[in-house]
């Protein structure tokens, strides 16, 4: 192409003609950031007459992606990506490991090999529909599924594959994970959009909090009382609600037994090694929590068996000390999972469904219940948002206390004071008006009432509907009736004239 001064000016991007006879368009985009090599925009334009012409229109719409920056930078793939963020990712050491378990079993072997440019929200809703059907990603195809890995001879362990779904936590779990890591490439312009927030994962599960009923909270503390020391450790659980990390990370100093204030600092937690480790808590917050007089006590009875193990091992109390410890002289906390071990194996004794997570939820709901408000039930959680959290998950208890409320209100209540129901049948309407009539004088004693027929056009009734509420009056001792007359007002109707009436007033 020759530019106004006479020099020819260079054509970005070229067409090469490949042996099939279609044409191959090729754009320059750039230094791929991973590989360092030279990246390039691709696109095959079938052969045919019209395959120049498309050709053209394809190198114009690669460079327009190029000069505005809406074109991939990289040809890395998802795995790239994830072990690029991980690196610099600020990430909790629990979260991390949560999140390269989850990327390790369900994300790498299905969409680890894809470029991150070719990821779209149609591949994501689609993976996302694949682990809801089954967590493995069988393809719907029957194969065995082994114990052991390697040559072996199959027993009763290795067993045809059953599909088992990815609970809907999960892949919403996986979605804000592959969302951030899309969000930094997109930051680092290896792509321009990121899919995932495009993407729809599954919608939030309904919060399901199970705690244990009244009945089967004072079975597991009495189970759990067989080792005084591990029914402390449950009988806190429950009135302050803390987590199993904060129960395990406890320890003396975080005690203030004159104050009764429980302070809860730290957490525990196996690192990927399976050493035990200490963080700060959830929320990166201490928090301090009231103890009532019932638990100071059971705290108090605590310390002195952990004084008196120490006195039989020479040893001397150390407010470092953890306050639940397997050692006898409580130089070593409790290992998460095993808490959640142990309790399990007592609620299974009982017959009882239940989690150590459980206790959490029965301090919240019994402290909801009793009226306590929802700031601070969400401080002695630890719940972050000013109870924003607490308001999601224990909404149906709330209601439950509102529904009290009402009641309780209800019953402080002055007497409500009631109107006559008014009649509702055709005849109780007529003798209604009757029984008006001889109340207001406008008949008077021995005055004869309209003939059933007259009452009957009159209300646009039939003669037996006029006729029965002129027999209803009779019954009332309001009228008199004598076969082949009139029917008249009774002479005695003091009755209506005290305001006393019969079926019409009912």
């Amino acid at each position: 192409m020759a530019s106004s001064n006479g020099r020819t000016k260079r054509q970005r991007g070229e067409v090469e003609t490949l042996p099939s006879g279609s044409l191959r368009v090729k754009v320059y985009a750039g230094v791929d950031p991973i590989s360092g090599k030279r990246h390039y925009l691709t696109e095959v334009i079938p052969a045919g007459r019209t395959a120049a012409k498309e050709a053209e229109k394809a190198r114009t719409r690669l460079l327009a992606q190029v000069d505005e920056r809406r074109n991939p930078r990289t040809r890395a793939t998802l795995d790239q990506l994830l072990d690029r963020w991980l690196e610099v990712a600020d990430i909790e050491p629990t979260t991390r490991m949560g999140y390269e378990n989850k990327l390790n079993k369900h994300v790498r072997p299905v969409l680890g090999k894809l470029p991150v440019g070719r990821l779209d929200p149609e591949t994501l809703e689609s993976f996302y529909a694949s682990l809801r059907r089954c967590r493995d990603w069988c393809g719907d195809k029957a194969f065995v599924t082994h114990r052991v890995k390697g040559e072996h001879t199959c027993t009763a362990r290795c067993r045809p594959h059953v599909c088992k779904p990815l609970s809907t936590s999960s892949v919403r779990q996986i979605h804000w994970i592959l969302s951030g890591a899309l969000s930094r490439a997109v930051r680092w312009r290896w792509i321009a959009v990121n899919p995932a927030a495009q993407a729809e994962p599954p919608a939030p599960p309904h919060p399901d909090p199970q705690p244990p009923n009244p009945t089967d909270a004072a079975r597991i503390i009495i189970e759990s009382w067989r080792d005084p020391d591990w029914g402390a450790l449950v009988w806190l659980a429950m009135t302050t609600g803390a987590r199993r990390g904060e129960l395990a990370a406890l320890r003396w100093h975080h005690l203030d037994l004159a104050a009764g204030v429980l302070t809860l600092r730290r957490s525990a937690y196996l690192d990927a090694d399976g050493a035990l480790q200490e963080k700060e808590t959830k929320t990166h917050q201490q928090r301090r929590v009231a103890l009532d007089p019932e638990t100071v006590a059971v705290l108090t009875e605590l310390h002195t068996r952990y004084v008196d193990r120490l006195a039989q091992l020479d040893a001397t109390a150390d407010p470092a000390d953890y306050v639940f410890s397997p050692e006898p002289d409580n130089s070593r906390g409790y290992r998460p999972d095993t808490i959640t071990q142990r309790y399990g194996r007592l609620a299974r004794r009982l017959g009882l469904d239940s989690h150590i997570h459980a206790l959490r939820h029965y301090s919240a709901t019994e402290l909801i219940n009793a009226g306590v408000d929802v700031r601070t039930v969400a401080g002695r959680l630890g719940h972050g948002g000013g109870g924003t959290t607490t308001l999601r998950v224990y909404a149906a208890w709330l209601s439950e206390s509102d529904q009290r409320a009402a009641a309780t209100l209800a019953a402080r209540m002055p007497t409500r004071p009631t109107s006559p129901t008014p009649p509702s049948s055709p005849y109780r309407i007529i003798a209604e008006e009757l029984r008006e009539q001889i109340r207001a004088g406008s008949l008077q004693p021995g005055d004869p009432l309209p003939t059933v027929a007259e009452l009957a056009a009159a209300h646009g009734v039939s003669v037996g509907t006029a006729h029965r509420a002129v027999a209803s009056l009779a019954a009332d001792g309001l009228v008199s009736v004598t076969r082949g007359r009139r029917a008249i007002v009774s002479p005695d109707n003091s009755r209506s004239q005290n305001g006393l009436g019969g079926e019409g007033d009912k």
